[in-house]
């Protein structure tokens, strides 16, 4: 880690409080370190845990493969020298001050406040035993006490994580129905042909995928018996999983006078109107100058990268010239590996480069003006790697605008 102090000495900076302790705010605490700030860190988050990688709650955790202890972000010879106060949820931001009320009374205080509180799971408002979302470990815990084989399981929604629950609910011998609104599984994101290969991919391992169908209530008194769909038909089931998209964690932020529509609003740096107030990771809304308007992104990749981003405008006080790098997913489903990487606008022409949808190594490059932005792969992981490197190359070569624009209210909600 590295010792120089020059960014506190050029900053002032002498604290720094991060609200949330997962990826993004653990990556925010690891880029004051390395760029510099000797001062004092404060992590607030309202689990008990340090933080850990969320990414392996619907697939290894889920079947038993990983523990809590493989999660674990930090690296064993890490010395962040953080005061953690975990376990604790903040209530309010008073952003003259900078100060995060908590919900155990205590107020704390600092010069700079990193909002990384990231998302929540879309539920429905009748919750009741046996209908589970996916996003703590304690989630992951209990959904995997009711994934008993031959259990009948109802996946509402064919997103990455529906899909992902589903491939490891059929590892544990549980009998899975994906029910999803749109044309085909991730159809919406990536364009038909790649989610066929996603169906095929799913319905290979022995899972029903249904299309076009939207859930409209869960069935049962005390224990879920089952879902009913918008056209009146009932499905059973023993277990229901929601994975129907996540909400910015912005809540606690409603009094304190940042813009949080549709996520904390910045600019393309990860600050906001509010001095000393900066956001990062899956509750941010940063200014996109491809897209020319604020955009959230729920990438594992861009919680991880971007907090170093702020960190050197916040220790610096200057715009860091840095290149955009493209985001980059992946997802492990039934037995294959899914990566993506690149921005997509909408509209790009597609090319399969290699592979096939009968084979299951299909990969596939987005083109814009006739040039590459994005490629998806299936069990491609060298020529995706290629790829990756090649988008990065493109992305650098875009320089962001002289002078920093204000951030922009949403005009449409954030996609993928």
């Amino acid at each position: 880690m590295s010792t120089d102090h020059a960014g506190t000495a050029a900053s002032g900076l002498k604290s720094v409080t991060i609200v949330g302790a997962s990826l993004a705010g653990h990556a925010s605490a690891r880029a004051l370190r390395a760029q510099g700030f000797d001062g004092r860190i404060t992590m607030i988050g309202d689990e008990v845990h340090r933080p850990y990688d969320r990414p392996p709650l619907s697939k290894e955790f889920l079947t038993g493969r990983a523990t809590l202890e493989d999660l674990a972000l930090e690296a064993d010879d890490e010395q962040l020298d953080v005061e953690w106060i975990l376990g604790t949820r903040a209530l309010s931001l008073d952003c003259p001050e900078r100060l995060v009320t908590l919900s155990t009374g205590q107020s704390v205080r600092s010069d700079a406040v990193m909002i990384a509180t990231g998302s929540v799971a879309r539920r429905f408002d009748r919750m009741i035993d046996g209908v589970h979302t996916l996003r703590t470990v304690e989630d992951a815990v209990a959904l995997r006490a009711d994934l008993v084989p031959g259990a009948r399981l109802v996946v509402a929604g064919s997103g990455f994580i529906g899909l992902e629950v589903a491939s490891a609910a059929r590892a544990l011998g549980v009998d899975v129905t994906v029910l999803g609104s749109s044309q085909w599984p991730l159809s919406r994101t990536f364009g038909d042909t790649v989610a066929a290969t996603v169906q095929r991919l799913q319905e290979s391992r022995g899972v029903r995928v249904r299309n076009n169908v939207i859930v409209d209530a869960v069935l049962g008194t005390d224990r879920v018996t089952g879902v009913r769909l918008s056209t009146g038909e009932q499905i059973d089931a023993d277990v229901v999983v929601l994975g129907i998209g996540s909400r910015p964690a912005v809540g606690w932020l409603g009094e304190s006078g940042l813009d949080v529509r549709a996520g904390v609003v910045c600019d393309e740096f990860g600050a906001t109107a509010a001095p000393g107030i900066l956001a990062v990771g899956d509750c941010a809304a940063w200014f996109d100058p491809i897209r020319g308007r604020a955009h959230r992104i729920e990438h594992w990749t861009d919680s991880r990268d971007r907090p170093s981003i702020s960190v050197a405008r916040l220790l610096s006080g200057r715009t860091p010239r840095q290149g955009l790098r493209p985001s980059y997913l992946w997802s492990d489903q039934c037995g294959s590996r899914i990566q993506f990487a690149g921005r997509l606008l909408g509209g790009e022409e597609l090319t399969i480069e290699a592979g096939g949808v009968e084979t299951g190594d299909l990969l596939m490059v987005y083109r814009r003006g006739g040039n590459p932005v994005a490629a998806v792969g299936f069990n491609q992981t060298r020529l995706m790697a290629q790829w990756r490197k090649s988008l990065t190359v493109s992305a650098a070569s875009v320089s962001p605008p002289a002078t920093v624009p204000v951030a922009e209210p949403l005009s449409q909600p954030f996609g993928a």
